[in-house]
């Protein structure tokens, strides 16, 4: 079987973290192009990884060499990279947040269907054990009815992580649209979209700025957020987490809670009401610290889905869902009212 030939537009910390050794490590891929407008950067991954340099993304996507992208840029460059590349014929994984509004996760879908090309985003919580259990559990019905939810998403920032430090262009408005909310509480939207198996129906929030004096965006949000069986939960996204990261989450059931990546060691804890406690130990979450999983498996699901002709397990519409939940809580700082989702 041919390998599928990829390129990854943006060479910033994601790319270097995530996606290129991903597609390094998948035998069915071969890594031929590399794209950022620092041609410095540029330069150095492609030599790095083997592959052809380009400064000029539109340059990489029409001279036919590729066969699949993943977008990697600013928050603001995610919906007309992908659109042009879709419109290329090729498939593309797009990171998170998709697009910065509606229409442009719409004009995204829209491009990949004309096109008869994947698109996938990036949302790799999908994927970690301990959610995929908890899912499970609350399907099976294990768990009894739903009454309410927290989970939190917290770092220390992205100039801990980002190629380039505090002057990333995660804290620049323009580029990045949005700042923790976007950056980590869109993960944590798809997160409980897809665990408790419904849709986000209404949101309030406080979006605020009050740990990085120099970002023209958000560090701190908290959200309260509603489902369509009406669970109520709140959402904590932060940059200002000094110590060790949270990426825990937290379900009341009515036979059960469940404790998602709140123990170090254990993954996923059950609390039955009746008193009996299970542990289990199904392996760290992917994260920026040392002894996380080594793969978001996001890669490798994404090329599996494009050389069997299969859906992708995180299809635009899905992403777009996600996003909506994001805007809602934008716009609810903003007015200081709810908002309901998907009626906006």
């Amino acid at each position: 079987m041919e390998k599928l030939r990829v390129g990854v537009i943006g060479c910033g910390s994601i790319a270097q973290y995530r996606h290129l050794p991903e597609y390094k490590l998948n035998k069915n891929v071969e890594l031929v192009a590399v794209c950022d407008i620092n041609e410095e950067r540029a330069q150095a991954t492609a030599e790095k990884y083997g592959a052809k340099a380009y400064t000029s993304y539109e340059e990489l996507l029409c001279n036919g060499l590729v066969d699949a992208v993943s977008v990697c840029t600013p928050n603001y460059l995610h919906a007309p990279i992908s659109i042009e590349a879709l419109n290329a014929g090729v498939h593309v994984l797009c990171e998170k947040p998709m697009a910065t509004s509606k229409q442009e996760a719409e004009e995204m879908i829209a491009a990949a269907k004309a096109n008869g090309k994947k698109l996938m985003i990036a949302h790799n919580q999908r994927f970690v054990p301990s959610h995929q259990r908890a899912r499970q559990l609350i399907q099976s019905g294990e768990v009894g009815k739903i009454y309410s939810f927290r989970t939190a998403f917290g770092h220390g920032g992205p100039e801990g992580w980002s190629v380039d430090g505090k002057d990333s262009w995660f804290f620049e408005k323009e580029k990045a649209f949005v700042g923790a909310m976007g950056d980590l509480g869109v993960h944590k939207t798809d997160l409980l979209r897809y665990v408790l198996g419904e849709e986000i129906t209404e949101v309030g929030s406080f979006v605020e700025t009050s740990a990085k004096n120099f970002a023209d965006v958000d560090d701190n949000a908290v959200c309260v957020l509603k489902t369509e069986s009406g669970i109520i939960g709140t959402l904590a996204a932060s940059w200002s987490y000094v110590s060790k990261e949270d990426n825990s989450t937290i379900i009341y059931g009515e036979k059960a809670i469940l404790r998602l990546e709140e123990d170090p060691v254990n993954s996923l804890v059950v609390q039955y009401a009746n008193g009996e406690v299970v542990n289990y130990q199904l392996g760290k979450i992917q994260s920026n610290d040392a002894g996380g999983q080594n793969t978001t498996h996001v890669i490798n699901k994404f090329v599996d889905s494009v050389i069997n002709n299969e859906e992708v397990p995180v299809t635009g519409e899905e992403g777009m869902r996600s996003l909506e939940v994001i805007l809602a809580a934008l716009e609810s700082n903003e007015t200081k009212q709810i908002v309901r989702v998907r009626e906006r």
